[in-house]
């Protein structure tokens, strides 16, 4: 099905691996989407510039930013602008999840303020800059019409984590607070501007298979999903795309669409432990 992307600038956080590459190459391929791409990273071009080698530098650019730095996010919307014109898809895709588990207990404070910062604050600066950029009187009324904006969060950020209680705030305010508002705010700027966010649960990247490795952890992953199965990277990527067109979402807004198959919540405690208290 065409979703309306040919040629629309869209512009991806967190574009360098996993999820985000996957996002990003479904959305260059001229035979599924062929959008004109602005990917970012923090510091590892390397699989982004083999993108542009691949497609072209007329259809794929890539910036490097610490997007915690207000000025840098600016940076990135003017030179991306040079290159394609406005962004009309905002992909917010990066963020940390520190691997270590950590209970809120032991957490020191500078682990809870760089993970808030790296992807809550983060995420507030290029949304702003996003709306920002559409408030500009020479902004075209098409793209007003076509603007979406694509937040990733978690299921984390519904059921909570154990040990995570930063990545799970992280997550939750953006799925609460920040998409709800969102929907309100970006029609008074583009009457037709959509706010939507994808949450997927566990997603088969080289951190999740090594975590998947351990049967138990396995076991706890998948004990509440009905689908009995982790998502492969186009699973979340086909959603991103889905959202974001207008051509088949024109009227979903504010939504958070969970991509878990199914999750009802964590497995806190194994039969054996019940038994036992």
């Amino acid at each position: 099905m065409d979703l309306g992307l040919k040629g629309v600038h869209v512009l991806i956080t967190g574009a360098s691996g996993g999820i985000g590459l996957e996002t990003a190459s479904l959305f260059i391929d001229i035979t599924a989407h062929g959008a004109n791409v602005t990917l970012h990273c923090n510091s590892n071009p390397v699989a982004i510039t083999a993108l542009m080698e691949m497609h072209g530098r007329d259809r794929v650019h890539c910036v490097m930013a610490n997007l915690a730095e207000e000025d840098k996010v600016e940076k990135i919307f003017y030179w991306s602008s040079v290159q394609f014109g406005p962004v009309q898809i905002l992909i917010v895709l990066h963020g940390i999840w520190p691997k270590e588990d950590v209970p809120l207990v032991d957490m020191s404070l500078s682990q809870w303020s760089n993970t808030l910062q790296t992807n809550l604050t983060s995420s507030f600066l290029v949304c702003r800059e996003y709306l920002r950029a559409l408030s500009n009187p020479d902004t075209s009324a098409a793209l007003k019409e076509n603007a979406s904006i694509v937040l990733i969060g978690s299921t984390a950020g519904k059921f909570g984590e154990a040990g995570h209680a930063d990545y799970a705030v992280s997550k939750g305010a953006m799925m609460s607070g920040l998409v709800k508002s969102l929907a309100v705010e970006l029609p008074k700027i583009a009457p037709r501007g959509r706010v939507n966010c994808i949450a997927p649960g566990w997603v088969n990247t080289p951190l999740a298979a090594e975590a998947l490795q351990n049967p138990r952890m396995a076991y706890k992953a998948l004990a509440t999903t009905p689908l009995k199965k982790v998502a492969t990277k186009k699973d979340i990527a086909n959603q991103i795309a889905w959202i974001a067109s207008n051509t088949v979402s024109g009227h979903v807004t504010g939504e958070v669409i969970m991509v878990a198959g199914g999750m009802e919540g964590r497995l806190l405690n194994t039969y054996e432990e019940v038994m036992s208290a």
